[in-house]
C-alpha cells in the first residue's frame, strides 16, 4: 500500500518553479528599466534648473557691471576677490563671486556643476562691439534625448549643438534674451 503525504509536505514541481522565476525576472527587468529611465529624467531636470539658476545669476551679473562675464575655457570668467582683484574662471562646482566692494558679491554660493561625471556645463559667452554684444549662451548635454527642449530635425531625430560636454556633445541650451544657443552653432545629428 501506498503512503500520502500530507499536503503541508509537497513541494514545488519543477515547472512552478521555472515559472515563477521567469515571472520574478520579467518583473525585475521592467522595474530596473523604469527606474533607470527615471533617474536620467531626474537628472536632466537638474541639469535644466542648474542652468536656469546660471542664467538668474549671469542677469543680477550684467545688472551689476553692465555686461555678461566673458568666456575662459568653456566657463565663466567673472570670479574675483578684493584679495586677488584679477577675474578668473569661475570653477563649476564652486563659488560664483565678484568682487565689488566690500564684501564681495556672491552670485550663487556653488556654481553648479553636472551631475554625472564626466559630463560640465558649457558656457559661451559673445564678444563687446559684435552684432549680439553682450550676449552669453549656457549648454548641458541631456542623456533623454527624446526630451522635448531636445532640438530635432525635421524628421524628429535628435541634434546637438557641436560643442563638448564633456563625453558627449551639448544637446540642450539656453541664453541671454538677445540671442539664441543656436547662433554660431550648426546644429548636427547626434
Amino acid at each position: 500500500m501506498k503512503k500520502r503525504l500530507p499536503a503541508f509536505g509537497r513541494g514545488f514541481t519543477l515547472v512552478e518553479l521555472l515559472v515563477t522565476i521567469a515571472i520574478i525576472g520579467i518583473l525585475t527587468s521592467v522595474g530596473l528599466g523604469t527606474f533607470t529611465s527615471a533617474q536620467r529624467k531626474s537628472r536632466d531636470a537638474r541639469r535644466k534648473n542648474d542652468l536656469a539658476a546660471i542664467a538668474k545669476a549671469l542677469e543680477v551679473y550684467y545688472n551689476d557691471h553692465s555686461r555678461y562675464p566673458a568666456d575662459d575655457t568653456n566657463q565663466i570668467k567673472g570670479c574675483n576677490t578684493l584679495a586677488d582683484p584679477t577675474e578668473t574662471a569661475c570653477a563649476w562646482g564652486a563659488i560664483f563671486q565678484h568682487a565689488d566692494t566690500n564684501p564681495d558679491t556672491v552670485y550663487l554660493i556653488a556654481l553648479p556643476d553636472d551631475p554625472s561625471s564626466g559630463q560640465d556645463y558649457y558656457y559661451n559667452a559673445f564678444p563687446y562691439g559684435t552684432i549680439t554684444s553682450g550676449a552669453y549662451q549656457l549648454y548641458a548635454r541631456l542623456e533623454n534625448t527624446a526630451d522635448p527642449a531636445v532640438p530635432k530635425d525635421v524628421d524628429d531625430n535628435p541634434q546637438n549643438y557641436g560643442i563638448s560636454c564633456g563625453a558627449n556633445n551639448c544637446n540642450y541650451g539656453i541664453s541671454s534674451p538677445n540671442t539664441t544657443p543656436a547662433t554660431g552653432h550648426a546644429l548636427t545629428a547626434e
